[in-house]
C-alpha cells in the first residue's frame, strides 16, 4: 500500500491485518477485472452493505440498466466484513429525531428495520448464502451503577415504543454468560447473527446480471454532473447517476465534510476453544451481548465455539495491532479470569463513521448524486436498509417507506480540523473515562 500515490492511499483505509472474519472463510476469487465499457447508466462507489443493496435494487427495478459497482478493498474484507454481525432492528441511536413525537419517530425506523430485515433474508434465503444466519436475539449488560442506569432507561423507551424484552439480575447473568462481571442487563429479540464477512461476500456474489462488479479499484475523484466522471487509480469512467456509499471516505471526494469523520474500533476472536472453556462461557451455543456504554467492550460468543471480543476507538487513524491485542485481552481476562488461555487467533481494525447527532446522511445531494454515509455503528441492516431505499429512489421509485426515511433527522455540521480533532479526541477521552468497567 505505502508504494501508491498519496491521492489513492488517502481514499480508502489502508488497514494493518486483514479481517478475522474474512480470513476464517475459504479463499475467494475477487472480481479483479475492469469492466470493457467505461460509461454505465448508474455507478455505485462502495461495495459494502449500502452499495451492494443500493447496486441490486436499481438492478432489480431496472433490469436494462447497466450498472457498476466498484470498491477500493475486495469483498469480506472491507469495513463490511470488519463489524460485529448484528443486524439490530431497533433504533441505534434512542435520541433521533424526526417529524412526531420520539415514540412516533422510533416506530417509523422500526417499520423501516423490519422492512429492511425481511428484505434481506429473503436474498439470503432465494440465493442460498451460508452466513450463519440466527434470529438469536442480543443481550445488553451493565457492569456498573451508571450503566444499569442507562440500560433502565433504554428499556423505558422500549416500553413507550412497545418492543418487547426479558431482564436479567446477575445471578442470571451469570448463568447465561458464565462470568460475575455484570450486575444487570436484558435480552431483545431485535436482532439476528450473521458471519459478517460471509453475508459481505454472499451479496456480492448473486448480484443480478446486469451489474458488474469491480473490486481492488480505488476512486480517487468525482465531477461533473450528467454525466458525471468517477476517477479511479488506473481510468475515468462515465454515468447519468452515481451512488456514493463509502462511508466517511467520501469526504476524500468532496462529500459531508461538515457532517461526517472517520473513526476505528477494534475486535478479535480467540481459536476454537475447546468443549470445556465454551463451558465457562454459559451453556448456549451462541450468544451476543452489547455493552451499556457505547465504548464498552461487546462480546459475541459464536457457533463454532470462539469468543469474539469488540472494545476501543480511535480517531482517523488505526492503533498499532500490538498494543490492540493487549488491550483486548485485557477486556477479555476482566469478564473470564479463570479461562485456561486468553489468546487471540485474529486481531483487526476496522473504519465507521460517525456524525454528531448520530442522524444519516441520506438523499440526494444534487441531480443524479445520490449518498448515504454515516452508519454510525450499526451498518449491516441500517446500511441495507438505506442502501434500497437509496437505489429505489436513484430508479425513480417512490414508496412511504421512502418518504419515512427522508423524514428523519439529518446530520449536524460539524467544524473542521483541528478544532474537529481536539473535540473528537476530547469527547473519546471523556466517554473512555465515563465507560470505567463498561470497557
Amino acid at each position: 500500500m505505502n508504494d501508491q500515490p498519496d491521492k489513492i492511499r488517502r481514499s480508502h483505509p489502508g488497514y494493518r491485518a486483514g479481517s478475522g472474519w474474512n480470513l476464517m472463510l475459504a479463499p475467494r476469487l475477487a472480481h479483479t477485472t475492469a469492466p470493457s465499457a467505461r460509461d454505465f447508466d448508474a455507478i455505485v462507489i462502495g461495495a459494502g452493505f449500502t452499495g451492494l443493496a443500493a447496486a441490486r435494487r436499481i438492478a432489480q427495478l431496472q433490469p436494462q440498466a447497466s450498472v457498476l459497482v466498484v470498491d477500493a478493498t475486495t469483498i469480506g474484507d472491507g469495513a463490511s466484513g470488519r463489524n460485529s454481525g448484528f443486524l439490530i432492528s431497533l433504533p441505534h441511536n434512542t435520541g433521533m429525531a424526526g417529524h412526531g413525537s420520539p415514540a412516533a419517530v422510533a416506530r417509523k425506523q422500526i417499520r423501516l428495520y423490519d422492512m429492511g430485515l425481511q428484505w434481506l433474508h429473503g436474498i439470503v434465503t432465494q440465493q442460498a448464502i451460508e452466513c450463519d444466519w440466527s434470529p438469536a436475539g442480543k443481550f445488553h449488560a451493565a457492569a456498573t451503577k451508571d450503566g444499569e442506569r442507562s440500560l433502565r432507561t433504554t428499556l423505558a423507551q422500549y416500553r413507550q415504543w412497545g418492543v418487547g424484552y426479558r431482564e436479567l439480575d446477575a445471578d442470571a447473568l451469570h448463568d447465561a454468560f458464565g462470568t460475575a462481571y455484570y450486575r444487570y442487563g436484558y435480552h431483545s429479540a431485535h436482532s439476528v447473527f450473521v458471519q459478517p464477512a460471509a453475508l459481505s461476500r454472499g451479496l456480492a456474489d448473486s448480484l443480478p446480471a446486469n451489474v458488474h462488479l469491480w473490486e481492488g479499484e480505488p476512486v480517487t475523484g468525482l465531477r461533473g454532473s450528467g454525466p458525471f466522471q468517477v476517477q479511479t487509480a488506473s481510468t475515468t469512467l462515465r454515468a447519468g447517476r452515481v451512488i456514493v456509499a463509502n462511508n466517511g471516505f467520501a469526504t476524500r471526494l468532496g462529500l459531508a465534510r461538515d457532517r461526517i469523520f472517520t473513526i476505528y474500533t477494534y475486535a478479535a476472536l480467540t481459536p476454537v476453544l475447546a468443549e470445556r472453556e465454551r463451558a465457562k462461557q454459559g451453556p448456549d451455543s451462541e450468544w451476543g451481548l452489547i455493552p451499556a456504554n457505547r465504548l464498552g467492550t461487546t462480546l459475541r460468543k459464536t457457533r463454532d465455539g470462539r469468543l469474539m471480543v469488540r472494545s476501543a476507538y480511535s480517531y482517523q487513524a488505526e492503533l498499532p495491532l500490538a498494543r490492540v491485542r493487549d488491550m483486548l485481552q485485557d477486556c477479555y481476562r476482566r469478564r473470564y479470569p479463570g479461562m485456561a488461555a486468553h489468546a487471540f487467533e485474529y486481531v483487526w481494525g476496522g473504519a465507521t463513521a460517525l456524525t454528531r447527532n448520530g442522524a444519516l446522511y441520506f438523499g440526494e445531494v444534487r441531480n443524479g448524486l445520490y449518498v448515504s454515509l454515516g452508519c454510525n455503528g450499526a451498518g449491516v441492516l441500517k446500511g441495507t436498509m438505506f442502501g434500497k431505499l437509496l437505489g429505489e429512489m436513484a430508479a425513480g421509485h417512490h414508496s412511504p417507506e421512502l418518504s419515512d426515511a427522508l423524514g428523519l433527522q439529518r446530520p449536524n455540521w460539524l467544524p473542521p480540523d483541528p478544532i474537529r480533532r481536539i473535540a473528537v479526541v476530547s469527547a473519546l477521552k471523556w466517554h473512555k473515562h465515563r465507560a470505567g468497567l463498561e470497557r
